[in-house]
This record gives structure tokens, C-alpha cells and sequence, in this order.
């Protein structure tokens, strides 16, 4: 069991659009599995994108609404349904927003051995599959938050009230 150490906010990864993969071969399926470990061993965990361990690739795991998996290179279509619930993420560990996001969402990318791989979920999957599909595009979830939202959620993490992550 390999877990990775997860990059925190102020890691320039984390702002970085992600490599799109080109080459599936056992170098790829050791991150997948290592993403999987970091997952698993996680507090909190929904999902874990390859630049919150400090890979730049198009890649991310998902543990959600009993669902569990990868992605890679993964596009989005999104419902129209909207849902307001909290999130979080191991990046920002220990803050928690109401995130706007689709209610449905359904991610088309391939696994891991290139084969063609589409997920359909709502729900909190569906928040899930958003979320870590942002880390892929260099964003965060605080960057989708508005008005006062935002506002707090910047105050609380200029003054460093997010906790670290516990293992």
C-alpha cells in the first residue's frame, strides 16, 4: 500500500492544468493504484485527482455513493439540476462550503488500459466526479463559491484555519 502525501493550497500543482495521458502502460497503473491507496487512506475522502499528489496527468480516482473507480482524460456533461450541499477537499483540509454543482453529471474519459469509460452519477457522485475533474483543470472548489461564500471561505484560508490532513 503506497499513500502519497497530499499537496495542500499554495502548492503551485494545484493551480496547474493537468498533462493529458498519452502513454498506458505499468507506470500509469502504479499512480492509479497509488491514488487508490492515498484514497482509501484518507479522512473525508470522495475522491483524490493525480495533482493533489503532485503528479501533473490527467487522472483521478473516486469513491462515492458506493461507486468506486478511476478516470482518465475525463470530459463532463452536466444536467441542469443544481444541488448546494458542502464540500471539502484533502487540499484545504478541515473547511467545508455550500458548493454549487450539477445534480447530474456524467464523465467520459478511458481506464487505465485505454478502453473507453463513462460514469453517470447524481447526487454527491456527481459532486464527486465535478470536483476532481476541477483539480484537473488547475481549479479548486473554493473557486466556484460566490458572494459571501467566498468571501469567508477566502478569510478562513488567508488566516490558515484549515487543519492539516491527519494519518
Amino acid at each position: 500500500m503506497t499513500m502519497r502525501p497530499i499537496r495542500i493550497i499554495g502548492d503551485p500543482v494545484l493551480r496547474t492544468p493537468a498533462a493529458p495521458v498519452t502513454s498506458f502502460d505499468a507506470e500509469l497503473r502504479a499512480l492509479v493504484a497509488d491514488l487508490m491507496d492515498t484514497l482509501l487512506g484518507a479522512p473525508g475522502r470522495a475522491g483524490v485527482a493525480a495533482p493533489q499528489i503532485g503528479v501533473s496527468a490527467q487522472v483521478f480516482v473516486y469513491d462515492a455513493d458506493g461507486h468506486r473507480g478511476h478516470l482518465i482524460n475525463p470530459t463532463l456533461e452536466l444536467g441542469d439540476d443544481r444541488q448546494d450541499d458542502d464540500e471539502g477537499c484533502l487540499s484545504i483540509p478541515g473547511l467545508y462550503f455550500p458548493t454549487p454543482r450539477a445534480m447530474r453529471a456524467t464523465a467520459h474519459g478511458v481506464d487505465q488500459d485505454g478502453q473507453p469509460l463513462t460514469i453517470t452519477g447524481t447526487g454527491f457522485l456527481a459532486r464527486a466526479l465535478q470536483h476532481e475533474t476541477d483539480h484537473l483543470a488547475g481549479r479548486l472548489y473554493v473557486d466556484t463559491l460566490r458572494g459571501e461564500t467566498r468571501r469567508r471561505a477566502l478569510r478562513e484560508m488567508r488566516s490558515g484555519r484549515y487543519a492539516p490532513p491527519s494519518r
